[in-house]
């Protein structure tokens, strides 16, 4: 049974990411107590502060859909050794405005996949860092950067057999992290 809804951020718009496939097959690891919603960010305006005092809907959209949830998993890839902009934007926009923070507290997870050989670690440590600033509790180990592989993905989109133990290592250990900060 379903306990704990996970809400899924993708960092990337590009419609075959290898980052949108990752989050679908975490999402099909054996994890009962787990639901995930991929959320939707491309509808998000740039964020202005002047706007503050009348968010558009997509952004009212995004903040309910977070506070909803009892954990967040962040599947990102990297641009340019950073978080890609469109992620920026929806966390700027849930953050605000200022005393309105929809990620404090949220449990979070980090994960991400690159044709580079050191896969998203950078972009990872520069999300940490801002979910700090964002008090959101984050699971440090072990960290997900994956370079992809031929295998990484079956023929039905999900994870291949030799990952397998490690990301479902992984999930086991999210699933205790959202419990703790859950409870």
């Amino acid at each position: 049974m379903c306990k704990y809804q996970i809400a899924v951020i993708v960092g990337s718009l590009r419609k075959d990411s290898f980052n949108r496939k990752l989050a679908t097959a975490l999402g099909m690891l054996e994890h009962p107590e787990l639901s995930f919603k991929q959320l939707q960010i491309d509808d998000l305006p740039l964020y202005n502060q002047d706007d503050d005092d009348n968010q558009a809907k997509s952004v009212k959209r995004l903040k309910h859909e977070i506070k909803s949830a009892q954990g967040i998993l962040f599947v990102t890839p990297e641009y340019n050794r950073s978080i890609p902009g469109v992620l920026k934007n929806a966390i700027d926009h849930a953050s605000r405005p200022y005393g309105h923070n929809s990620w404090k507290g949220k449990p979070a997870g980090i994960a991400g996949v690159s044709v580079g050989t050191i896969g998203t670690a950078l972009a990872q440590q520069h999300l940490r860092n801002i979910l700090a600033s964002l008090d959101m509790p984050t699971l440090a180990q072990p960290e997900v950067f994956i370079q992809l592989n031929t295998g990484l993905f079956d023929d039905a989109g999900n994870i291949g057999a030799e990952s397998k133990p490690f990301l479902q290592n992984w999930m086991n250990k999210y699933v205790s992290w959202v419990k703790m900060f859950a409870a």
